[in-house]
């Protein structure tokens, strides 16, 4: 099995499903209404999402999208994002990982640029 199907995209509110590997929290902020301990959330790794100013940015717009993804790819590239995503990959070597946000629409979020960034 290749990286590619090794890294899935969820919401942090679903429940887990058998044999989705390690979940990491790929958010900035903390998801509403959900405790730290939850295990729905796993690993956060605040490193690798976006910035907050790039967020605002996007505002989930879907004719911003590509230059969205673009500069997230560039935030990733700095010192910073590099050993985060690093980390990410990490995981990854030692299974699969699923990928979750609190975003609602997973198609138009930072999760589809981080699943191709990750492999």
């Amino acid at each position: 099995m290749g990286d590619e199907r090794q890294v899935r995209l969820a919401r942090v509110y679903e429940q887990p499903e058998p044999g989705e590997g390690t979940r990491v929290l790929a958010d900035r902020l903390w998801p509403r209404g959900m405790r730290k301990t939850d295990p729905r959330a796993g690993t956060w790794l605040p490193g690798v999402a976006p910035s907050t100013e790039l967020r605002r940015w996007y505002d989930h717009a879907p004719e911003r999208f590509d230059e969205f993804a673009e500069r997230y790819a560039e935030e990733l590239s700095a010192p910073a994002g590099a050993a985060a995503l690093e980390e990410l990959r990490e995981m990854l070597r030692d299974g699969p990982v699923t990928l979750v946000t609190a975003t609602r629409e997973l198609e138009l979020s930072h999760l589809t640029v981080l699943a191709k960034l990750v492999v």
